[in-house]
């Protein structure tokens, strides 16, 4: 172990994580994914009810009823799960190559909802999971065999880009915008072929972030800013990856 942990074997480690998961997805015929991003902080309806039972202090109450405020983006995202895996072609015969497989990083909130929404309608789905010291355990909803927890974020962004047809993202933090920027960008300087993207809620997401901001002050081009396009609602989503080409079976 000590070898394989050593500075010289990283080109090696680096190769295992590409060659592992490479070689099951092709087993499983995924020749397409549908990438879902959104927060590991959103709660399921049990989640939430669960916090609100538990609330005593008003700090508890305040962030019990924050929480539930966010289940709306836990049900979207598993109503788009279901919807994408049903259209989509994620429930081809395992001798016929699968397309619009729903998958995410692999962890709870946004990404568990669109995993369990596959997993309701009987299609596999891909948990592209990463080791850290907080919210890494794959959620329960990915199919097993298709469930991969990576070392490198190099290689999982990797592998959540190299399938993708579409990027659907759910209002998140951090991860989620590191996530969502990263393919933005390859797109903006033709690093990759364009992808439909789509934000769930313009609320959030112009809340957060001046997308026309960023326009105004010329640090992004105005065709930029039509890279991507907001949704409300599952199906609209999905309207949204079909009119960008992202075909149904």
């Amino acid at each position: 172990m000590d070898f394989l942990l050593s500075e010289e074997m990283r080109g090696v480690r680096f190769q295992l994580e590409w060659e592992k998961a490479d070689v099951l997805l092709r087993e499983w015929g995924i020749r397409s994914t549908l990438i879902v991003f959104g927060s590991a902080r959103i709660p399921s309806p049990e989640q939430a009810q669960a916090l609100t039972d538990a609330a005593q202090t008003p700090d508890e109450i305040a962030y019990a009823e924050l929480r539930s405020r966010q289940v709306p983006f836990y049900e979207a995202a598993r109503a788009f799960g279901r919807i994408a895996s049903l259209r989509g072609g994620a429930l081809a015969p395992r001798d016929r190559w699968r397309d619009n497989v729903i998958a995410t990083g692999g962890g709870p909130g946004v990404m568990e909802a669109a995993n369990r929404g596959a997993m309701e309608t009987g299609a596999p789905s891909i948990g592209f999971n990463i080791t850290l010291p907080t919210e890494q355990q794959p959620n329960p909803f990915t199919t097993p065999e298709l469930t991969f927890r990576f070392h490198y974020f190099a290689m999982r962004k990797m592998h959540l880009a190299a399938r993708a047809r579409a990027l659907v993202v759910f209002p998140g933090g951090f991860g989620t915008l590191d996530e969502m920027f990263e393919l933005l960008t390859l797109m903006q300087t033709g690093k990759s072929a364009p992808l439909p993207v789509v934000l769930f809620n313009r609320d959030y997401w112009t809340r957060i972030i001046s997308f026309e901001g960023l326009a105004e002050a010329g640090m992004v081009a105005p065709g930029d800013l039509k890279l991507f396009d907001f949704a409300e609602s599952a199906e609209e989503v999905w309207s949204l990856l079909v009119a960008r080409g992202v075909a149904e079976p």
